[in-house]
């Protein structure tokens, strides 16, 4: 298999921070237009599905965005505008209480159940991959996640083994270990970016305890407010709410890291060594537990989601959305080329 294309790092974006950034500063979330659906879960709640369209009977890549993320994220936006430039579908799916108004994308929509998401949760996924399915049985089924959307994607995929209905995925920028990545982020420059994140999901999980203040009984109010880190927010209000023991508990039982070796498609991980978000040391335990299917394309930068290349700032090149992109359309070439060669019974 020949070797991904790696540019290098342009001289007008240096540093991971830089390439973490970039895509705030620079790209729309107006790129491509989406048709709405909602899917009732079996807790009778709302998910959101955002479908791109495409010629139809062409094949379909479900998105998954990262945390507090949405289908108007800034790279779910560039991921789904390639997949239409090769001629596919796209569907994102946006994680309970992430979907926005489609009419103001400033907007967040509320959930009717006393639930959020995490980056382990994986039911909402299942419905959705198998409801696509169910729908067109003999249409090929692909996924991309990045950050958070891509260990949900990884440890979906390693419970479904063989049967994922997936024929092939990439992820970009996934923490791998989620204890390393909460630890990671204590640093002193790491908290500036949990902060960013922590002044959006303390407020949810505060209209949580209002709006449903005898199903969440265990939330602490005050607690909520305090939390300065994601390890003091996961152990005061993900690990109650989903039923795990304690901030480390939940990390155990959600992490990619554990369910990588139980991969059964062509899966492509896109990383960096640079990324502030997770250490590099702690991609090498990851690549070593991957089964044979699972490929990691390391690169010593590009930042978390950035990988911004190009010769100069007005023309910039996303080259990991490209990558995983190009990923899929070789595995689904592959996968015509491994059909035409297999002999028709008479």
């Amino acid at each position: 298999m020949p070797e991904l294309h790696k540019p290098v790092a342009p001289w007008w974006l240096p540093g991971a921070h830089l390439q973490t950034l970039w895509a705030r500063l620079a790209r729309s979330r107006r790129l491509i237009t989406f048709e709405r659906e909602v899917l009732t879960t079996s807790d009778d709640d709302d998910l959101m599905l955002d479908h791109a369209a495409g010629p139809a009977g062409s094949p379909r890549v479900l998105l998954l965005h990262g945390l507090e993320g949405s289908a108007h994220s800034l790279h779910t936006q560039g991921l789904a505008v390639l997949v239409a430039r090769g001629g596919w579908r796209s569907t994102v799916l946006n994680f309970r209480s992430c979907a926005r108004d489609p009419l103001d994308i400033k907007r967040r929509l509320q959930n009717r159940r006393p639930r959020l998401y995490h980056s382990g949760e994986t039911g909402d996924l299942d419905l959705v991959v198998r409801t696509l399915a169910a729908r067109e049985p003999e249409v090929p089924l692909y996924a991309i996640g990045f950050s958070l959307g891509g260990n949900v994607l990884l440890k979906w995929l390693g419970e479904a083994g063989s049967e994922s209905f997936i024929r092939a995925a990439a992820t970009i920028s996934v923490p791998y270990d989620l204890a390393e990545a909460a630890h990671y982020l204590e640093r002193p420059v790491g908290r500036i970016y949990a902060a960013h994140f922590l002044r959006r999901l303390k407020p949810k999980a505060l209209d949580l305890i209002a709006r449903f203040p005898k199903e969440t009984p265990f939330l602490d109010p005050e607690r909520i407010r305090l939390a300065r880190t994601f390890g003091e927010f996961d152990q005061c209000v993900t690990a109650p709410l989903y039923g795990f023991r304690s901030a480390d508990d939940y990390y155990r039982h959600s992490s990619a890291l554990g369910y990588l070796p139980r991969i059964r498609i062509p899966t492509l991980c896109i990383t960096a060594e640079d990324d502030p978000f997770f250490p590099a040391a702690a991609v090498a335990p990851a690549r070593a537990a991957a089964s044979e299917e699972v490929r990691f394309a390391v690169s010593t930068w590009g930042g978390h989601t950035g990988f911004v290349a190009g010769r100069w700032p007005w023309s910039p090149q996303y080259w990991a959305e490209d990558e995983a992109v190009a990923w899929l359309a070789q595995q689904a070439g592959a996968a015509g080329s491994r059909a035409a060669a297999e002999p028709r019974a008479p």
